[in-house]
């Protein structure tokens, strides 16, 4: 059996307000997609790494990767029109070069602070249950609203997860979801999560982290450059020796 890790690097990142994409912007002289790619490197169990890439950065990629001795990256695809058109688009390409009961992590380009563990989790809970989604608690009070401005009740906070990636399954049935979707006329759900949600199936959850930020906007380069800089003491003790469960 194969792992893979697909990496998302399709969008333009307007929301940053930057001049390049943001997956491209430099932290501490290294491209944030080359910080998303030394983790799926680096971790024991992967065994190949694809990206689908924004149009007209294949080679700076592939370049970037040669430099910071990625190894694993072998195959570049072109990016959609949306992200399930770019996840889409990559897990074709994975289906001709690898076994329908392989796993694929799909993994956001912009969540360069994954961890080893969260890595782990999600490979062990497909293995498991056939998917997983990378997750965290909710921790805050979620209030409901129609317009934006008022709110008249809440929603409790204990049924709600707060979704991250990498979000893994076994590559037969993702590619199969993908085309029955097609079919169903779903073609823009916001990720492969909710994608499975909108097609009736289950989808199993696997640990996340408060540190595996999503590099949205420009607040959020500055906490990722603070967690580079991060350690945790000796003395704080990690949520999985505290019964919490949560990777942290």
């Amino acid at each position: 059996m194969k792992i893979i890790a697909l990496i998302i690097a399709g969008g333009s990142g307007q929301r940053m307000g930057q001049d390049i994409p943001k997956q491209f912007i430099n932290v501490d002289d290294k491209p944030v997609i080359i910080y998303t790619l030394e983790a799926f490197q680096k971790h024991v169990n992967i065994d190949a790494i694809a990206v689908v890439c924004i149009e007209g950065w294949e080679q700076v990629l592939w370049a970037y990767a040669k430099q910071f001795n990625i190894t694993k990256l072998q195959y570049v695809v072109h990016g959609g029109k949306n992200g399930q058109d770019s996840i889409r688009n990559g897990l074709f390409e994975l289906e001709k070069h690898f076994a329908k009961d392989d796993l694929v992590l799909i993994h956001d380009a912009i969540r360069p602070n994954v961890s080893q563990e969260i890595i782990s989790d999600c490979i062990v809970k497909i293995k498991q249950y056939g998917n997983a989604i990378s997750c965290i608690p909710c921790a805050e009070a979620m209030m409901e609203t129609e317009d934006g401005i008022i709110s008249i009740g809440s929603y409790p906070r204990s049924k709600l997860k707060r979704t991250q990636t990498p979000q893994g399954f076994v590559l037969g049935d993702i590619c199969t979801l993908h085309r029955e979707a097609l079919e169903a006329g779903i073609t823009n759900s916001v990720a492969s999560c909710t994608l499975m949600a909108e097609m009736g199936k289950q989808v199993y959850f696997s640990s996340g982290s408060e540190k595996n930020i999503k590099l949205t906007t420009v607040e959020d380069i500055e906490i990722f450059k603070a967690l580079l800089q991060a350690k945790r003491p000796e003395w704080l003790k990690s949520a999985e020796n505290i019964g919490g469960g949560t990777i942290v």
